[in-house]
Formats: structure tokens, sequence, C-alpha cells
């Protein structure tokens, strides 16, 4: 009965980040991925170039155990990109750590990717036809498999080919001996900022909370479809002919994103905060207080609170220091799993009427337990709300959804989840509510997960691909 509660939420697949123009630009892309760790916490690896020699380093686990001061100073050079991974193709070892690096006719390319390639299988057998041999299970290596055959044309028609060839979503940062290259797809799922260090050098990052930690100023997104050479030169920007409708990731804003970046031109804090305000309006409810689950459905607390004028609590108590594994309990500690991270607390809550706000439901499993521990700490009444509608699909653009049967809301109504959670009522927002709040339209992001309709269909053998 071991304690994994992280299994049971979605999970981001990566998170990138580059720096080009700096003295110590290994050092800084630590620090952007230590800002994205929230992104991927399997493996890290940062590769850097001095101009000449190409070098990288990557081990399992979180940054500041795969880094230390010694082998960042291995890693000397003005540029460099590094990754944070969760893996959503290709199995969990380090073979798959990126970002992944190859050597083709004496030129050496890094490639650290976030998101999911969604013809990968048809790619991948038609270049493993054509006679290359993979080193990993990752999508990511088929970048590698296509530039290479493009070595003989100029860098940027290489990469422009090259991603031609490619469907899917990718915030991709590449790594040459004496430049960098961001590449963001034509949906533009994923996001992408490009920012200024105070030296005159370069960042680009998966969000701009990496930018905030370096002390860098925020300059723009990549825009969806760009290729962005960065070398001693300065900038080039290559955009695409024919612009393709924009797809932005909607559960970004809900869950991933840290709540201090500006992403898809919103900040991620004031736009779960709007979920909850928009909540209010659309799920009114009679109780004492409202509290989230620390640290998921914070912000949207804070809105609805403060918009229906009912007390902000925290009931419970969350343990911040929960490692990743630990002892076995006895199977006479029933729900450990539940009471090792958030504990209620008993004499505040009995009697109470509590609504609690949550980011989403998934599984329904982490929901369940959580809702029993209410009630026996004596809870009077156990209302739920969501800042999202329910999730009925699988994602394929590198969001770690369970398949589509696992999803909670894919076979059963709002009211059987309802039952199944224990709760005395259970709401969701509403598409309409959720796009109100980014400020953006419904039009400008990928909704697939709630809707169904996705925006660049995937293989039909896509779900095969191995992951061993």
């Amino acid at each position: 009965m071991g304690y994994d509660e992280a299994a049971l939420r979605p999970r981001e697949e990566c998170g990138v980040c580059g720096i080009f123009g700096h003295p110590d630009a290994a050092k800084l892309t630590y620090f952007g991925l230590y800002a994205l760790q929230h992104r991927g916490q399997e493996s890290a690896g940062i590769v850097a170039s001095d101009g000449e020699q190409v070098r990288q380093y990557k081990g399992m686990g979180l940054v500041p155990d795969v880094f230390s001061e010694k082998n960042l100073q291995g890693l000397p050079g003005h540029l460099a990109v590094g990754h944070v991974r969760y893996s959503t193709t290709g199995a969990s070892n380090i073979v798959n750590a990126q970002p992944f690096t190859a050597t083709h006719q004496g030129c050496t390319v890094a490639v650290a990717h976030n998101g999911n390639l969604v013809n990968i299988r048809t790619l991948r057998d038609e270049l493993e036809k054509q006679g290359s041999i993979f080193q990993s299970t990752m999508d990511s290596e088929v970048v590698v498999h296509l530039l290479a055959r493009g070595h003989a044309k100029p860098l940027d028609k290489a990469i422009a080919d090259t991603f031609e060839r490619i469907k899917g979503a990718y915030s991709i940062l590449l790594l040459t001996r004496d430049k960098m290259v961001a590449v963001r797809d034509p949906q533009g799922f994923r996001p992408l900022c490009l920012g200024k260090l105070n030296n005159g050098g370069y960042i680009v990052a998966s969000e701009t909370c990496a930018l905030d930690l370096v002390e860098a100023q925020y300059v723009r997104d990549v825009a969806p479809g760009e290729i962005l050479i960065i070398d001693g030169k300065g900038l080039t920007s290559i955009m695409p002919e024919n612009p393709e409708p924009q797809s932005f990731c909607i559960f970004e804003q809900v869950y991933f994103a840290r709540p201090d970046s500006d992403i898809f031109g919103a900040n991620v804090y004031t736009s779960r905060k709007r979920m909850g305000e928009i909540l209010a309006r659309e799920c009114k409810i009679d109780a004492d207080f409202v509290m989230p689950f620390p640290d998921s459905g914070n912000y949207a607390a804070i809105g609805y609170s403060q918009a229906s004028g009912i007390p902000l609590e925290m009931g419970v108590i969350r343990n911040h220091y929960v490692g990743r594994t630990f002892i076995q309990p006895t199977q006479s500690m029933r729900d450990f799993s539940v009471r090792v991270k958030l504990n209620p607390i008993r004499s505040f809550l009995e009697g109470k009427r509590v609504i609690i706000i949550e980011d989403s439901i998934i599984r329904g499993t982490t929901g369940r337990s959580r809702v029993k521990s209410l009630r026996d700490a004596g809870v009077k009444e156990v209302h739920m709300v969501i800042s999202c509608p329910p999730t009925r699909y699988p994602c394929y653009y590198g969001i770690d959804f369970p398949s589509g049967g696992e999803l909670i809301a894919s076979s059963q109504t709002v009211d059987e989840i309802r039952e199944y959670l224990g709760l005395d009522t259970l709401y969701y927002l509403s598409l309409e509510g959720l796009i109100e709040a980014t400020g953006g339209k419904q039009k400008s992001f990928c909704t697939a997960c709630y809707t169904g309709n996705y925006p660049v269909a995937p293989d039909r053998e896509f779900h095969k691909l191995a992951l061993g």
C-alpha cells in the first residue's frame, strides 16, 4: 500500500530551457530548469557548447539531485539547452533522458522536446525501413534522424523541411556547436517564450517563471509555427507562409503551468482566480466555508470565496516533506496514502458544511479518499466544485491523462461521479466559463480533453508506440 498520489494525477510531459550568449550558460540553464521542475520530475539534462566542443550531462531524478557544482563546471560554454522530463512516450530510464544528442558527419545536434509527435509511428517505421537505427523509444529522436537526412542543406532549410514532416505538439530547442534554435508547432499547443538576459544574451523557456529566476526580461512568445535561430549575428525568425489555427492547451491554464507564469497571453494566477469567480456565479451553494485540497484548487478557491462572500479556510494541512518513496505502512494503517500528505483539522471541521474547490477530477480515486477523510473528521456536508469541465477524452499532445476508459467522466454522469465520490453536490465549470476566465477565445484553445474534437489527428497506431 505504497504512497503514489502523483501517479493518480495528470502529469505534464517536459520543460525546456536554453541560454545563448552568457559565459555561464549551463549554470543559468540549471536555474531555468529548477524553475520548471513542476513540468517533469523523472530526469534532467543539460547540453552545452563553447563554440568548439559540445558536452552533456544528464541523469534520473530532480534537477538538484542530478546536478552539482562540479558537473556544471564540466559544461563550459556560452550556449546550453536543458530539459526536465516526465515520459509520455518512451520508458522512464536514462536512455530516454533528454536532451537527445547525436553526431552526423562531424555535426553534433542536441534536441530538447516538450510535447508529443502524433505521427511518430509512421515516421519511425519509414526511417527504419530506410536504414535508421534508433537508440531510444523517444519520439524526439525522430527529429535528429530527419535533420541528418538534410545535412547537405543550409541549417534553416534542413530544419524547415524536417518540421514540415512532423505533426503534433512540439516546443523544441535545438543546439549545434554555435547556434540555438527554437521551434514551435503551427498550432502552438505548448508554451514557449523568449527573454533577454542582463548581459544582452538570450533565454528561451517553456514558461516565464524561468525568466524571472535568472532576472531576464520577457521579450515575446515564440510564435506558433516559428523557427527562431539564435547565433552570433543575433535573432533570425522564419515564420510560416500559411499560419494554421491556434490550439493552445487549455489544461496548461487549469493545472500545469506555474501560477506565476504568463502563458498564451494571460497570467496563470489571474486565470485560475477568475475560474473560481465564475464558478461562484455558475454554482451557488450555501456553506460555512470554502477550502481547497492544497495545493490543487488554491487559486480558484480564492476567487470563489471572494466572489461568493463565503470565507476561505484551510481545513486540511499539507505535509510538504513527503518523499517519492518510503517504508511501507502496515495493513492496519488504512488510507495511509491520503493522510501522509493531507491531514484534516478535525476539531475545526466537525459539523461544518464545506465547499471543496478542485482543479480537476481524472480517475476519481484520490478525490474519493479525500472526501472520505473529511467525512471521518465529522464534516456535515461536502460539496465540490471543479474549475474545469469534465475530462472525458485522452490527450495526444503531451499530457499524460489516462486512457479514455480510465477517465471517470468518460463513462459516468456527473451525478454518478458525485455518488462515487461521496459528495452532497458536485458542479463543474462550464467550457464557456473556462474560456472566459482565460480572457481568450474558444477557437484559440485545444479543448479536446473535454470535447473530443482533436485539432490534429494522431496516427491510428499512436497509442501502441513501444514504451519499454
